[in-house]
């Protein structure tokens, strides 16, 4: 069950990111090479917080962009971004998995010691036991060098589960079907 909960909420994290990863109209900064720890939040749901931890560089955050893009355009008609007075706001609409979502997102920060993605979704239909509309909130936050052992990529969920983001195949089974 735990594993499936760390599926569900790392697969909602991935889809609320990929319009803001996507974008090219307005380049997103690159976060601070090193470890961040994100926290995960649906406010309002009955789900535990979801924290882990992601080590990367610069060519890391660059090949994210960049292999999400096809996802992204697959999956969703629209993918806009727009930088404001304090961070961005995208905006997009997607199917996942034959349901609709369209979600709204503000990203602020300095992507150098902390940032924030704050998302308001809305799904056609309830999706997995969630309601149909939904919020989440990402507190992204710096914590220095990477830890001996990690490689730019790997990030470590709750109970030690560990995958590198570079791994496809890995990934594939975390996204929403």
């Amino acid at each position: 069950m735990t594993r499936r909960l760390v599926s569900s909420l790392m697969g909602s994290c991935l889809v609320t990111l990929l319009p803001a990863l996507e974008a090219r109209a307005v380049e997103m900064p690159l976060r601070k090479a090193g470890l961040w720890e994100m926290k995960l939040v649906r406010p309002g749901l009955q789900l535990p917080e979801l924290t882990m931890q992601h080590c990367t560089d610069e060519t890391t955050d660059k090949e994210m962009a960049t292999a999400f893009s096809p996802m992204s355009r697959e999956i969703c008609s629209k993918r806009d971004i727009a930088q404001t007075a304090t961070g961005y706001v995208t905006d997009s609409e997607c199917s996942v998995a034959g349901v609709a979502m369209t979600s709204h997102s503000e990203i602020s920060g300095d992507f150098n010691s902390a940032y924030s993605v704050n998302t308001a979704s809305h799904t056609e239909r309830p999706v997995g036991g969630l309601p149909r509309d939904t919020t989440t909130v990402i507190e992204a936050k710096w914590l220095g060098a990477c830890k001996p052992g990690q490689k730019p990529g790997d990030i470590v969920m709750p109970g030690g589960f560990k995958l590198n983001i570079k791994d496809a195949e890995k990934l594939k089974g975390l996204a929403p079907k």
